[in-house]
């Protein structure tokens, strides 16, 4: 009879602890002759970066008695049905499953069923392995900088301001508030970019600095990043000094 592959997947919400490698098999025979294991599950951890999907790969040995299998993972700890991932069988009793940022982190379990070819169950087999989320930084940007005034005396002050907003959807920005963002000038003729102010944004994300009158030039504000955010750079304002005359 034709070996039939059939793979069920189903995964419960909920997780616990990452772990790494997977769980030594425990197959529960009903002939001494039927083997049945999950013999490699490859990443492990299997880790998602981003928006990115991660495949699985789940290597499964399986005697010659045995003519089909019902493969299925969920995560370890849970109670609450999810939506069903979808598996793809490669040759040789193999499994490609991909993984998500909406599938729980943590502890999974994967299962390996076997039957014979009148539907009854041989053996079966489990192997545990671990999902992890790496969370990218979040997109920043300044909004509306400006430099004021366009013309000013030498000597007099430059005033900045702007507002800090970091992505919080598709279409959504929010203030990022307690981030230092510094302003930057670069004179005419120059090439290179000097730091003259710093502020720390409010809970809108605003900012304001000042400094004094110099020679004419262009002007940035910069917020260099964290650990959860990334950095950014505004765009240019250029202010035009005059010397006073009498």
């Amino acid at each position: 009879m034709q070996k039939i592959a059939v793979g069920i997947l189903s995964a419960l919400v909920g997780g616990s602890m990452l772990v790494t490698g997977a769980g030594a098999a425990s197959a529960a025979t009903t002939k001494h002759d039927t083997r049945l294991v999950i013999r490699d599950i490859s990443p492990n951890p299997v880790v998602v970066k981003g928006d990115a999907e991660t495949t699985a790969y789940f290597d499964v040995g399986a005697s010659r008695d045995v003519k089909k299998v019902e493969f299925s993972v969920a995560p370890a700890e849970g109670f609450h049905t999810m939506r069903t991932k979808s598996l793809k069988e490669l040759e040789g009793w193999r499994y490609a499953i991909g993984f998500n940022k909406n599938d729980p982190a943590g502890k999974w379990k994967a299962t390996a069923v076997a039957f014979d070819g009148e539907g009854k169950k041989l053996a079966e087999d489990s192997a545990f392995f671990a999902v992890e989320i790496a969370k990218g930084k979040a997109e920043t940007r300044i909004s509306r900088f400006s430099a004021n005034p366009y013309k000013v005396r030498k000597g007099r002050s430059i005033y900045f301001s702007g507002t800090l907003l970091e992505r919080e959807g598709r279409f959504d920005w929010d203030g990022v508030r307690g981030e230092r963002v510094s302003i930057y000038y670069r004179a005419n003729g120059s090439s290179a970019w000097k730091w003259v102010a710093s502020d720390w944004t409010s809970r809108s994300g605003k900012f304001f600095a000042k400094t004094r009158a110099y020679k004419s030039g262009t002007f940035r504000a910069v917020y260099n990043g964290d650990r959860e955010l990334e950095g950014t750079t505004s765009r240019t304002d250029y202010v035009r000094v005059y010397s006073w005359r009498r």
